[in-house]
């Protein structure tokens, strides 16, 4: 990942893969192992069925009514909602699913803390699962096993969307977008598309991004106000029209960051004349680590200090 000056994003190579949070590593590896094991059993028969079709059968989402194409009645198991996340149709699927996650889950990984992360991620599959369960046989007769991480993947979207609505991403690497209009429209292209019954599963990536949005929303320890975003929005549009409608240049008044922006800052002075001691590469690698783990709101305000000197000698 990349950040610039003007507060835009774009992702940096795949030299950085040994940095990645440790449970976007680990989701990447374990998805990777498991579409390999898939591409192997693709050429290996069991009796008349493929190596495929048992895995799907036991492994993918299946429906919860209907017959399977080997015509017998398919096979819903209760660890499905979480297995389908880890298989995949093909190298464009898997490639397009974590290229996605490694985008956007990076950030929300740090902010969260790896194992709310990994909460977050499995579950936003699970809501994907239980709307394709739940609402695909009342739109098509013609259902079929459902696998990948795309539902998760839409969770994590939203996040990203939530948390930094104004963030520009570089769509081809080329074209910066803010996140909150590139996000909004890919949710919005899968709502226009359920009534396409192809091989892409819209009801998941929607209940998806839904179990996504529900999840941050009621999570309080996240900090994130919905509020807060509608009043940004509101005050810069007061803004605006008020630069618009004066001739001259005035000074806003009143507290236009709000409380809610500044809760974690502290402001420290550079040219403070009392030096606080140089913070050593160990104290700096703890604090890092304590971030991956459990979020960057759950450091004390000396180990913010501590982070916030190291960052100036760099």
């Amino acid at each position: 990942m990349r950040y610039n000056s003007n507060n835009s994003y774009r992702p940096a190579g795949f030299g950085g893969f040994g940095m990645l949070p440790p449970i976007i590593k680990q989701l990447i590896i374990i998805n990777i192992g498991v579409f390999l094991l898939q591409s192997l059993l693709e050429s290996i028969n069991f009796g008349s069925y493929p190596g495929w079709y048992f895995l799907n059968r036991y492994f993918a989402l299946n429906p919860l009514t209907g017959v399977d194409p080997a015509g017998q009645a398919y096979n819903f198991q209760i660890w499905q909602p979480i297995t389908y996340q880890f298989m995949h149709g093909g190298f464009s699927h898997i490639f397009f699913n974590m290229f996605m996650l490694w985008m956007f889950g990076n950030e929300i990984e740090n902010i969260m803390g790896s194992k709310k992360f990994l909460v977050f991620y499995l579950l936003s599959g699970v809501g994907a699962a239980a709307v394709q369960l739940l609402i695909g046989p009342a739109l098509s007769n013609h259902l079929a096993f459902t696998i990948g991480a795309s539902g998760a993947v839409y969770g994590v979207m939203i996040a990203f969307a939530l948390f930094f609505p104004d963030r520009q991403i570089y769509v081809y690497f080329l074209f910066p977008v803010k996140a909150k209009y590139l996000i909004a429209f890919l949710v919005l292209i899968e709502f226009m598309s359920v009534g396409d019954m192809s091989l892409v599963a819209h009801l998941a990536h929607i209940g998806g991004a839904l179990t996504g949005f529900v999840f941050i929303m009621l999570d309080k320890k996240n900090n994130y106000n919905i509020d807060a975003l509608f009043n940004k929005v509101k005050d810069s549009a007061s803004s605006f029209t008020s630069s618009s409608s004066s001739k001259g240049f005035r000074k806003p008044s009143g507290n236009i960051f709000g409380k809610k922006n500044v809760q974690d800052a502290e402001f420290y002075d550079i040219n403070d004349v009392k030096k606080p001691p140089t913070p050593t590469p160990s104290e700096v690698d703890a604090i890092l680590d304590k971030i991956s783990a459990s979020g960057y709101q759950n450091l004390t305000a000396e180990e913010k200090r501590i982070l916030f000197e190291a960052s100036k000698k760099k």
